[in-house]
């Protein structure tokens, strides 16, 4: 399939490449593999806890490598374009900020969220806190091996920096609080992290069971995004709200608020950026002008009492 999928990419970047100068490899992969391989609850609808969908992603990540490092060295010198992959991923916040271990499920839930294809491309590997994590309940459910794949020490250097740019579809936040599940209860996606998803009862929703407008939590993944893998440029590739209501005519009023919201959010996200630029480049150049305008207003002055 990797293979395959390397045919199908470089059949895009020839036909559409003089025009399409932005590429996306896969869109939010981790639904694709836990949906498609775990639940089964889309294509190809296979349930195959806890093991299918490590290997469906694992496949993934290197289908995307391929198809970069084939626009790399073929196309991107006449065509001058970026490849890049879309992760979704909500925010996960820690029930009680004083608790150590709650903190930790958050960490984990990003990792297992964002960090599951993110690390490999920006890092190389998966995340430490999976590889230990899944490892350590595959020997408690007596296998040889974990049900996480290796990457070869030769894939990871192949994988690693495979992005020109970072893809972020997000919606909505949760609240997270650690939770052990036992081993002996089986392998599977939700075990292998050990935490459970809450929400607020009063963060505003639209009448769908998972979005809820929590803005704030896109500023907060838009940093962690931002700071985790070395300042990558970011697009937004997915936001918006769903609405269950039956009305004759345009009813938008909270789509209208969630969007106002989330755009808000990040718009306020770059002033990390202009701090730097601040720092870097403006005070330097006004600490050099004042130096200037000192020796000018010297110069004046001794002229004048010569």
């Amino acid at each position: 399939m990797i293979s395959y999928f390397g045919d199908y990419a470089n059949l895009c970047f020839e036909a559409f490449g003089d025009r399409v100068k932005h590429w996306i490899t896969f869109s939010d992969p981790r639904t694709m593999a836990e949906k498609g391989y775990e639940t089964g609850r889309h294509a190809p609808g296979l349930q195959l806890p806890g093991t299918g969908l490590y290997k469906a992603a694992h496949h993934i990540i290197k289908a995307h490598a391929q198809a970069w490092h084939s626009y790399n060295s073929t196309w991107r010198g006449k065509q001058r374009g970026l490849v890049g992959i879309s992760l979704n991923c909500d925010w996960g916040e820690p029930v009680d900020m004083s608790s150590h271990k709650d903190i930790e499920a958050a960490e984990r839930y990003l990792q297992f969220c964002l960090g599951w294809f993110a690390n490999p491309i920006y890092a190389g590997d998966y995340p430490q806190v999976m590889k230990d994590r899944i490892g350590k309940k595959s020997a408690e459910q007596g296998l040889d091996m974990s049900r996480l794949p290796v990457f070869s020490l030769q894939e990871k250097s192949y994988i690693k920096g495979t992005s020109d740019f970072l893809g972020l579809g997000h919606f909505t936040t949760r609240y997270i609080t650690e939770r052990k599940y036992p081993s002996r209860q089986g392998p599977s996606y939700q075990n292998d992290r050990d935490l459970v998803e809450l929400v607020d009862p009063n963060w505003p929703d639209p009448g769908s069971k998972w979005l809820y407008s929590v803005p704030w939590g896109f500023r907060r993944l838009l940093h962690f995004a931002q700071t985790q893998y070395g300042n990558p440029p970011i697009y937004v590739t997915e936001n918006g709200a769903s609405q269950i209501l039956h009305c004759m005519q345009l009813c938008d009023e909270w789509r209208i608020q969630y969007l106002k919201g989330y755009i808000n959010e990040m718009l306020k996200e770059p002033l990390l950026s202009h701090m730097q630029m601040v720092t870097e480049i403006v005070v330097p150049t006004v600490c050099t002008l004042c130096v200037l305008i000192s020796a000018v207003l010297l110069m004046l002055l001794l002229r004048s009492q010569s």
